[in-house]
């Protein structure tokens, strides 16, 4: 499962800028609609947490992995507005659906000392995925033109067919804790909701605006798209792992802390670039840090009442995308007149961040949710 979602959004996120400029003409104001269609789903993901009254949790990521495969598989053949908008629907609600169920899997199943090692090997896997389809996009697209058409649909039946097989042979796993079937809003986990609100807002930023500005500004190709996310990809695969047990160690305010320096300076650098050369590098490091983003994680796993993480996890991609929803359309007018001005946006997220990072105790427990304040135990129910 940590192969297949990647390898299947890796194809349909390569290909987006370059498709929708050559086949549909979209500008600034386009991608960031579209971008902000991508993410309603992701601002509904709570939803989930009603359809796991009828399914179990795990068939219902699978279910969810085979949507994601059908909206891929159709994207190439409705090159319009409307058809973009319609296909990235689809293909969205699968993404996030399976993403919702997986954290929720992840933290449920793995223990505490164990999580944060795990998920580095997890994106490991997930980055193996991804080089695979930028190679295969790279070999098919610059040296035997094959079309858009043919390699979203070749990418969407490949994930139809794992997840075929996912169904028939995969064993299915108890959950150790039974998860509440509703909403939860806890105030002890403010500083984790405050952290994935920001976290939505800024990745917003670099997945929509960093890459667009790579074909807008600097006329990058299919191949030198695929060769940069190859990079990114390359460094999460030999790396990731490592980080992840880096997370463990230093904790979670140190690992964060890391991480909203560096992007603050990336954003910054975004803003003022004017190399194609020096962009890539700022590309390359910005994609570094997603790695460390594991500890918002695990600082949930170790505050949370673990029967509430299924409920949290549907909420908290609904927070991720509040922001979401609405900074890339809104950023997108704001880019026909400065694109300076939406990475500057990207620093100030980031500090504010940062800011929040400052609040994480060195040893986050139930009890001990925030650097300055003990709270009684979660009450569940």
């Amino acid at each position: 499962m940590a192969f297949v979602m990647p390898f299947v959004f890796s194809v349909w996120v390569t290909l987006l800028n370059n498709f929708v400029v050559e086949k549909a003409a979209f500008t600034g104001a386009e991608i960031g609609m579209l971008q902000s269609i991508r993410e309603i789903p992701g601002f509904l993901a709570f939803t989930a947490i009603y359809v796991l009254l009828f399914i179990k949790e795990q068939k219902f990521a699978i279910l969810s992995l085979g949507l994601l495969s059908f909206g891929v598989a159709i994207t190439g053949y409705f090159p319009s507005e409307i058809g973009l908008y319609l296909t990235t629907l689809v293909m969205s609600i699968g993404f996030h659906y399976y993403e919702t169920t997986q954290q929720s899997l992840t933290l449920q199943w793995l223990p505490k000392d164990q999580a944060a090692h795990f998920m580095g090997k997890a994106l490991a896997m997930k980055s193996f995925a991804s080089l695979l389809a930028f190679g295969g996009i790279w070999l098919a697209m610059e040296f035997f033109s094959v079309s858009y058409e043919s390699t979203y649909l070749s990418a969407g039946v490949i994930g139809a067919c794992i997840v075929i097989w996912l169904l028939m042979r995969f064993p299915t796993f108890e959950q150790p804790h039974a998860q509440h079937k509703k909403i939860i809003l806890r105030k002890t986990y403010w500083l984790y909701y405050a952290l994935t609100f920001l976290s939505g807002a800024r990745r917003q930023i670099f997945m929509v605006f960093a890459g667009f500005m790579m074909v807008d500004k600097f006329g990058y190709s299919v191949g030198e798209i695929s060769i940069l996310f190859g990079i990114n990809y390359v460094f999460n695969l030999l790396f990731a792992s490592k980080i992840g047990k880096l997370v463990g160690k230093i904790g979670e305010r140190k690992a964060l802390t890391l991480e909203y320096v560096g992007l603050i300076l990336v954003f910054t650098g975004y803003a003022f670039v004017e190399s194609s050369e020096i962009a890539a590098g700022l590309y390359v490091i910005d994609h570094m840090f997603f790695a460390l983003a594991i500890a918002i994680k695990t600082y949930l796993q170790k505050i949370a009442d673990q029967q509430d993480l299924a409920a949290t996890a549907s909420v908290s991609f609904t927070i991720n995308h509040i922001a979401a929803v609405v900074i890339p359309a809104l950023l997108g007018l704001l880019w026909l007149h400065s694109p300076t001005s939406v990475f500057l946006v990207g620093t100030g997220f980031a500090v504010c961040s940062l800011v929040c990072a400052y609040f994480i105790p060195d040893r986050p427990t139930q009890t001990h949710v925030t650097r300055f304040i003990t709270t009684p135990a979660v009450v569940t129910g």
